[in-house]
């Protein structure tokens, strides 16, 4: 293979890896072609209504492995559930406007039963449709519906199962999007200490919101990567990334609560305004130094090749640490908040360590 064909090839897996959707794709659409193929070659009455069984391929494939089993088996419930409410009330009821009501107010009633999770609405859209298209031959159509949704949802769990997806490099793309602002957040800052006086509140907080999306994309994207580990045999062929990726989350979670501390402690007693700020310029400047080394160790670098990054935050926060007991004891005050961000920066540096 020559270069450049390697690196389309490689452009090609970068992007399919990075983009879940396509893959999400590819088996949603080979699941509903295998239901639509079986929904036609089965026998009469499931033949007259083969296109339940994509229905059902698509509901079990836009999921994970784990939630696409639990998620039919919650459509399955609750489409049965609405077909039985059906065809309660077109025993007792001849069709018509009351009907209709009825089987609308009782299915939308049960919808919200928590069992049914996100699959609830399947109720109603099941009675509405048993009562409207199965007039006349109510259990036939009943059979047929709900049996096709069924062998769709196997067909489209089976898919899930030979194609699984891992979703670990959108998790890991959003894990360095989270460590990158995290490192610009702490290198600002740290400029900030040395160069430009108190901080303004104003910006700062503007600043520690503008992280929140960042940080809930993260753990979102994590969320959706653990979930798709369980019951996934690719995860064991990648067991040691997974648990990487798991350590990394845990230490980026521990590292933003440190950062927004950090800022919130700062705004509040360093800020501008303030007479009795809770640094002056001798800590300053070794809190600079400390939040700099952080940020070293969460990107992984330090200034100094021959210094491993963990070392380096761990010497910056003893010197930071020394000089804030000597500042205690010449001045005889209690430096309760330099103490405060002593404790919360070796807190983000154990969770690196760990």
């Amino acid at each position: 293979m020559t270069r450049g064909r390697r690196r389309a090839v490689a452009a090609v897996h970068d992007a399919w890896v990075r983009h879940p959707r396509w893959s999400l794709a590819l088996r949603g659409a080979l699941a509903a072609a295998l239901a639509w193929l079986v929904g036609v070659l089965a026998p009469p009455p499931l033949s007259d209504y083969p296109y339940y069984a994509p229905l059902g391929a698509v509901i079990a494939t836009t999921s994970t492995l784990a939630r696409s089993v639990r998620e039919s088996a919650q459509t399955v419930g609750a489409l049965l559930l609405g077909a039985a409410i059906a065809l309660v009330v077109d025993a007792v009821l001849a069709p018509g406007v009351l009907s209709v009501a009825l089987v609308v107010g009782l299915a939308l009633l049960c919808a919200g039963w928590r069992g049914f999770g996100a699959q609830g609405a399947w109720v109603a859209n099941a009675a509405v449709f048993v009562l409207v298209l199965g007039q006349g031959d109510d259990v036939a159509y009943v059979g047929a519906f709900a049996g096709l949704v069924v062998v769709g949802a196997a067909i489209g769990t089976g898919v899930n199962l030979l194609l699984p997806p891992l979703l670990l490099t959108p998790s890991a793309l959003a894990l360095g999007a989270l460590r990158d602002a995290l490192v610009d957040q702490l290198e600002d800052l740290a400029g900030w200490l040395d160069h430009e006086g108190p901080l303004d509140a104003e910006e700062w907080e503007r600043r520690r919101h503008a992280l929140f999306p960042t940080i809930e994309g993260a753990r979102a994207a994590v969320d959706r990567s653990g979930e798709a580990s369980r019951g996934n045999p690719r995860a064991r062929r990648h067991g040691e990334r997974v648990r990487a990726q798991a350590r990394q989350a845990e230490a980026l979670g521990t590292a933003a609560e440190v950062v927004d501390e950090v800022v919130r402690l700062l705004v509040g007693w360093e800020g501008a305004g303030r007479d009795d700020v809770a640094l002056g310029p001798r800590l300053r400047p070794e809190l600079a130094d400390a939040l700099r080394s952080y940020a070293d160790a969460l990107r992984g670098e330090d200034d100094d090749a021959d210094v491993d990054p963990g070392v380096g935050l761990a010497r910056s926060l003893d010197r930071f640490h020394a000089v804030v007991r000597d500042a205690r004891t010449r001045s005889g005050d209690d430096l309760l908040v330099a103490g405060a961000l002593v404790v919360v920066l070796r807190r983000g540096a154990d969770a690196l360590d760990g």
